[in-house]
């Protein structure tokens, strides 16, 4: 099927986390991205697009706009995005993304799940390099030949175009990404996005033993529950 497919079926198996982890989540890369550009999502892209997915999210207005508001102050959190890996058990590896101020906090949260399962983290580039950074966007569309001549007007460089049963999935290099969703966006202007992500996918997928699925298992829940973790990737095949 291809490696848009194999995106495409990850993130179905991603689990979500309790609803007030995606609430804090969110008002973290809210505050930072209007931190970092202007406290405007008609000026600032990146703050526009992640208000686009917190919505999606059903996240409440109000932590939305309070996000806004701190940001706008001085002072405040200082939240940096800091990212570990590490091997779990089995072949099986994982990638850590974590928004967090205190990092002494994190890195010792993140260790201590890795070490309750006997498995432990890697330097940076020791799994990485099995993944790929990429954009994906996948939804519902009947014409896709259309929407592909758009995308090739525009000049961008597409990784993957596939359609399987009326169900549009691109695959895109991350700078790509905004400039994908403004002529998905322009040719439907309603779109909803099954998945709108950038984020690290695995290169090959691997099947686990049923004790190491079980360790897995463990260990990916320790980490999705730290406050910190934002994303999990990993290269199990796996129905979590």
């Amino acid at each position: 099927m291809g490696r848009a497919y194999e995106v495409r079926k990850y993130s179905i198996q991603k689990t979500g986390a309790a609803r007030g982890k995606i609430y804090t989540t969110f008002a973290k890369e809210i505050y930072l991205a209007a931190k970092k550009g202007l406290p405007d999502p008609d000026a600032n892209i990146s703050l526009k697009r992640i208000i686009e997915k917190a919505k999606k999210q059903q996240v409440p207005s109000d932590i939305i706009n309070r996000a806004i508001e701190k940001a706008k102050g001085v002072g405040g959190e200082d939240y940096s995005e800091v990212i570990y890996e590490g091997f779990g058990p089995g072949a099986s590896t994982l990638i850590i993304k974590c928004l967090t101020d205190n990092v002494n906090r994190t890195v010792g949260e993140v260790r201590a799940a890795f070490n309750k399962v006997g498995k432990s983290l890697g330097v940076t580039n020791s799994v990485s390099y099995n993944y790929d950074y990429i954009g994906v966007l996948t939804f519902k569309y009947d014409e896709a030949d259309s929407l592909f001549e758009e995308l090739l007007n525009e000049g961008i460089d597409i990784i993957d175009f596939e359609t399987l049963d009326g169900e549009v999935t691109i695959t895109m290099k991350p700078n790509d990404h905004d400039k994908v969703k403004d002529v998905v966006e322009k040719v439907i202007p309603n779109v909803d996005y099954e998945i709108d992500q950038v984020g690290m996918f695995p290169k090959e997928k691997i099947i686990l033993s049923e004790e190491d699925t079980e360790t897995f298992k463990k260990l990916y829940n320790m980490l999705d529950a730290i406050d910190d973790v934002t994303e999990i990737y990993h290269n199990v095949d796996i129905v979590l």
